[in-house]
Order: C-alpha cells, then sequence, then structure tokens
C-alpha cells in the first residue's frame, strides 16, 4: 500500500490512473509490451552460469585434452544458451493496429477483432486466447509464476481487448 501526497493511503491507484473516480485503472497508451519476469531472469542467469563454467572448463583442461576439443566445449555452451534463450524469448506485443504472441518457437500476429476472449484459469501457467475461428492460442508472454505482475498485465490486456477487440457491425442499410 502506498501513501498519496496527503500521506493517505493510496493502495497504489494514482490519480491518472483512476478512470471517472471507480479506481479502475485506465490501460497503458499503445503501444505496449509483456514479458515474463521470473522465467527470463532464471533463463539469462542459466545461460550465464552455462557459459562461464564451460569456458572454464575448456581453459583448465588437462594437456591430453586438444583445441578442437575445447572449441567443441565452447560451441556446447551455445547451443544449450540458444535454448535457454527460447525460454526466455515469449512475449506480448499490443498495438493499436494488431496483437503479436510470441511463444517460445512460433509467432502469432493477430488483429483486435480476431481475439474472442482471454482466460487463465488458476493453476494454468499462461492465459490462453478464444480465436474468431474457434481455436485457442497460449500467450506466453503472460506467466503465473510472476504472480501479482501477471494478474495485472493480464487485467491491462482485457482492458484493451474491452476497447478494441470487437468488429464494427455490418451496414445493414446496403
Amino acid at each position: 500500500m502506498t501513501k498519496g501526497d496527503a500521506g493517505v493511503p493510496t493502495n497504489g491507484v494514482r490519480d491518472e490512473d483512476t478512470v471517472n473516480g471507480s479506481g479502475a485503472g485506465a490501460p497503458a497508451a499503445l503501444p505496449v509490451t509483456f514479458r515474463p519476469r521470473n522465467i527470463r531472469l532464471v533463463a539469462y542467469g542459466m545461460a550465464v552460469l552455462v557459459m562461464a563454467t564451460l569456458i572454464t572448463l575448456a581453459v583448465i583442461l588437462p594437456e591430453g585434452w586438444g583445441t578442437a576439443d575445447r572449441v567443441a566445449m565452447v560451441l556446447l555452451g551455445l547451443v544449450i544458451t540458444g535454448g535457454l534463450r527460447l525460454l526466455a524469448r515469449p512475449r506480448l506485443d499490443l498495438t493499436e493496429e494488431r496483437v503479436t504472441v510470441v511463444n517460445s518457437i512460433r509467432t502469432h500476429v493477430l488483429a483486435w477483432p480476431e481475439i474472442i476472449d482471454v482466460r487463465m484459469p488458476v493453476g494454468e501457467p499462461w492465459p490462453s486466447v478464444d480465436l474468431a475461428d474457434g481455436s485457442t492460442l497460449a500467450v506466453m508472454g503472460i506467466q503465473s509464476s510472476d504472480g501479482p505482475l501477471a494478474q495485472d498485465n493480464l487485467d491491462r490486456f482485457r482492458q484493451h481487448l474491452r476497447e478494441r477487440g470487437e468488429a464494427a457491425e455490418p451496414d445493414r442499410d446496403r
């Protein structure tokens, strides 16, 4: 809980976040990018640890190990680091025109009206969006392991979806 200028608790809601005095936060202006925090810290931390370990081993190996063996060890570290980079890659990019869902391997570009709903049941690792074609898509850019940050990002995504997600009604006069 934070305190405002007058020392009154504000529960983290700033004046500029309030919409019509309701206390509901206004979504940030677009473009917005959501990235998971915890998995990125773990993946990049492990990548640094793996590379440091394998480089150190390559340097201190006994004389019986050749240059090719040492280079191969460093290359193995690079391959492992590349795999860890895939874990840190997910993000969710929101712009006025589209939503870009970047998961570990694939990237999906969607128009706002293609997204019907976003849901994240308790215990799920990340939310999924229901698409107009009847399919669902995992959104790994928001991960439940981030706790309150994940819920805040999900709420902001839902606010943007409510504002931009509905397609225009067809003109019935024609």
